[in-house]
This record gives structure tokens, sequence and C-alpha cells, in this order.
């Protein structure tokens, strides 16, 4: 689904680089700027240093002179508003509208609007919009940068579109088989008793209940591993160095 953001009047060079990183973290590259308070606003170095590398959001980006311009094929359009409005188009949740939005049939082409730093929306701006979404933040202090606004949004729309896959920092590992963790309980059952903790005379349920334990941890064959190394040095720490050098364990 086709997707917009548009910024009214920004005033901070600063918050279109933010623009363009949070739209880059979220897969959206169309960025329009209306009458920002600097015409070369794309190329400060302010503005690059926080796109912090969605260059080529900045590059994408148009600067047109008024709004009916940066509208030009929208379909439907968010206004981004803390305020509620007396007279308007509907205020809901960015969760609340954007999940049925992205359903919606035939596919719309979606425009965010936000507006100044220094002034928020203009009403008639607001009215121009089918839905005013107010981020759901605390009613003492609903101030949000206008760059974190924008990731917040970013992030709602591509969750109602799909999201992107999460993946492992790492391979799944699989869990040692039961054979493995057999062998380790009765090597670690050895050592307890070698070191004075576990009496075989008395044992009541402590080895069932290590039993249990090991099958909720489910350990990988590497920590199946580590832990007969840690049995080992127990015993090891009880055995007179005589008796290790003769091959006792």
């Amino acid at each position: 689904m086709r997707t917009r953001f548009i910024l009214i009047q920004t005033s901070h060079a600063g918050n279109v680089g933010a623009a363009a990183r949070a739209m880059k973290t979220m897969g959206f590259d169309d960025l329009v700027l209306v009458a920002p308070r600097w015409a070369n606003v794309l190329r400060r170095e302010e503005t690059i240093q926080r796109a912090s590398g969605a260059l080529d959001v900045l590059a994408n980006a148009r600067i047109v002179d008024t709004l009916d311009e940066a509208l030009d094929g929208v379909t439907h359009l968010c206004a981004t508003a803390m305020i509620p409005r007396d007279f308007g188009p509907p205020t809901r949740t960015p969760r609340e509208h954007l999940e049925p939005l992205a359903k919606a049939e035939p596919p719309q082409h979606v425009g965010f609007l936000f507006g100044s730093e220094r002034f928020g929306m203009r009403n008639e701006d607001v009215y121009r919009c089918n839905v005013a979404l107010s981020i759901p933040a605390d009613p003492k202090f609903g101030s949000l940068n206008l760059g974190a606004a924008i990731q917040l949004i970013a992030y709602e729309w591509r969750l109602a579109l799909g999201g992107f896959p999460v993946t492992e920092s790492v391979a799944p590992t699989q869990a040692a088989d039961a054979k493995a963790v057999a062998g380790m309980l009765d090597h670690w059952e050895r050592s307890l008793v070698q070191i004075g903790f576990l009496d075989p005379e008395a044992p009541k349920k402590l080895m069932p209940r290590l039993q249990q334990l090991f099958n909720r941890a489910q350990p990988t064959p590497e920590e199946i591993h580590i832990l007969r190394g840690i049995a080992k040095a127990m015993a090891d720490a009880k055995t007179p160095p005589a008796a290790r050098k003769d091959g006792a364990t």
C-alpha cells in the first residue's frame, strides 16, 4: 500500500533527518516537506547526521510550497494531533484505525500529516483529513518530539501492514537427547556423593528433582558437556592430588 509522510513547515533540520531515519527503519521512503524553514534543509549537515544513513530517503524527498501539492494522489489522509478538535474528523488511536485501513479494498494511498514543531496542526489542515490519530500518551505530558511521533506512527502502520520478520540472533539449538541427560545426571550423582552433598543411604528425592529441573531446562549437548565438566571439577576438588595422578575421577 502506497504511503507518504508529509511534514508541514518543519523548523528544525534535525527533525527532517530523524523523520527519514524513522521512515527507513519501517520500510517507507516517500517524504514530502511543505514550506520548511530552510530551503536547503535536505542538504544541511544536521539533517544528514540525524538521518544516520537514511540518505536514500532524503534523496527521494520533495519540497513543495503548498499542502495541495503534497497531497497529490493521496486518497486517505491521517492527521496526527494530540489536541482534540470540536469539529472535524473522528479521533482514533493509531492501532485502532490503521489495522482495518491496512485491509481496505481497494488499497488506499495513505498520507500521514505532521504539523510544525512550534504550532502543531492547524485546524484547517486537520479538517481536510479522514481521521485524527492521537498517540495514547500520558495526558499530563503528551508532548512528543516530531521524530519520535513519526517513528511511532511508522511502526504502527508497518505493524498493521504485516511487519517485518524477526530473526533469531543465533541459530536455534537442538536439546540433548535423553541418554545424554541421563549420563550427565549419573555423573552428577557420583560427584555429589563424593563431595558429601548426597547421602546414598538417604537420597530422599534429590536426583528425581534434578531430573525434573533438567527436563524443564532442556540443555543442549554443549550445556551437557559443561555440566559434566562441573561434576568432574567437584569430584576432583575432593580427590587427593596423589589419587588424581593415578587416574581416579
